[in-house]
């Protein structure tokens, strides 16, 4: 973990220099590429969110109206993938940061950021227990597999609405990778002025807790005097993506059926309502019930990594897990937040380490 100090203002001012001239050519973000929806931070202030939602093969859809086109194409590796209004096939897998299937959805996401034909300095993550071993060691071999695979050529196949042209890809010229959770302790410490970037001198010495509630994961991590208690830190396989799985198995039971899209199924989580044979039906009491089952379960697990929390300045909840949640985590600690739009807390504090820690100046590539 590299210890922020106010001496890296002069080294940010440099770098606000050199990218002045080369600012048509090189774009920074953060990018939280989630095993439910990947997030981008730009430093326009823009948010941009999409599922993470692909799958291998041709989409098969002509569009009657080209301007309402809702599935892209995209090949990487010699595979073409369709991404958007599909199905989407599982990435709840461990292999997922490094696999195609991520890499398309995150060329979709930074095309509909409007990135494309962009070369992309980013900072992204993988989850605490992908980046750090039982004994705080780094998991090197991982963290490059992570770096080199966003570098790798994905090819917009997709012609562009009525003008017909083919998309640009979007480059990725400089990638480093932080862990999950400790991306949004850099959101928290580092505050965004209309000059740039500082400490919050308060928050940076504080031992602060994040707990960070995604789609497959959930992660914990303890920051006391700018390091990384390990003790406390760590991976969960639970997230909002449990919620939908459970779903799923009542709704299949309830209603006979063999099985069910995954963009009705994440649509039925979200509102509550399912429309099967031209008619609604309330799935509430099922979706409460997933909900029940994953936040116990979060619940023991925060305990168990936290305890009481009494000397802990603050836990801060962060992710879409924790937004969802919001009612149900609310009286957990009484030192408890839920941070700002908590779902781009990471991807927030992924583009603050790349502006204040990362030397990601052009004359290095």
């Amino acid at each position: 973990m590299t210890e922020l100090t106010d001496s890296n203002d002069q080294h940010n001012a440099n770098k606000a220099t050199v990218f002045k001239s080369s600012e048509e050519q090189v774009v920074q973000l953060g990018l939280d590429d989630g095993y439910a929806y990947t997030k981008i931070a730009l430093p326009d202030g823009r948010l941009v969110a999409i599922p993470s939602r692909a799958r291998i093969g041709q989409s098969g859809v002509t569009w009657i109206r080209e301007e309402q086109q809702r599935i892209f194409e995209y090949e990487t590796a010699g595979t073409i993938y369709s991404v958007g209004a599909v199905d989407g096939e599982p990435t709840r897998f461990d292999g997922y940061p490094t696999s195609g299937l991520n890499r398309v959805i995150v060329q979709h996401a930074l095309q509909q950021a409007g990135l494309f034909g962009r070369s992309l300095h980013m900072v992204s993550g993988l989850p605490v227990a992908a980046f750090y071993r039982n004994d705080g060691q780094r998991r090197e071999k991982a963290i490059q597999k992570k770096r080199d695979s966003l570098k790798v050529s994905v090819k917009p196949v997709s012609l562009l609405g009525q003008s017909r042209k083919p998309l640009l890809q979007a480059s990725v010229a400089f990638h480093e990778v932080i862990p999950e959770a400790l991306a949004a302790w850099y959101d928290y410490v580092i505050v965004t002025l209309e000059d740039g970037v500082t400490l919050d001198a308060d928050r940076l010495s504080a031992p602060v807790a994040i707990v960070d509630i995604g789609g497959r994961t959930t992660d914990y991590v303890v920051v006391q005097n700018q390091g990384v208690v390990h003790g406390s830190s760590g991976s969960l396989t639970r997230g909002m993506l449990n919620v939908q799985t459970q779903v799923a198995n009542g709704i299949q039971e309830q209603f006979d059926l063999d099985s069910l899209g995954e963009q009705r199924l994440a649509q039925a989580v979200e509102t509550h309502c399912l429309r099967l044979h031209g008619k609604d039906h309330d799935v509430s009491a099922l979706v409460c019930a997933g909900k029940r089952e994953l936040v116990e379960r979060l619940y023991s697990e925060t305990r168990r990594q936290l305890g009481l929390g009494a000397e802990l300045d603050s836990i801060l909840f962060v992710g879409g897990g924790s937004a969802a949640l919001a009612t149900d985590i609310a009286n957990w600690f009484p030192n408890q937040q839920i941070a700002d739009h908590a779902a781009f807390a990471n991807a927030r504090g992924m583009l603050k380490y790349l502006q204040f820690v990362c030397d990601d100046t052009p004359a290095q590539h």
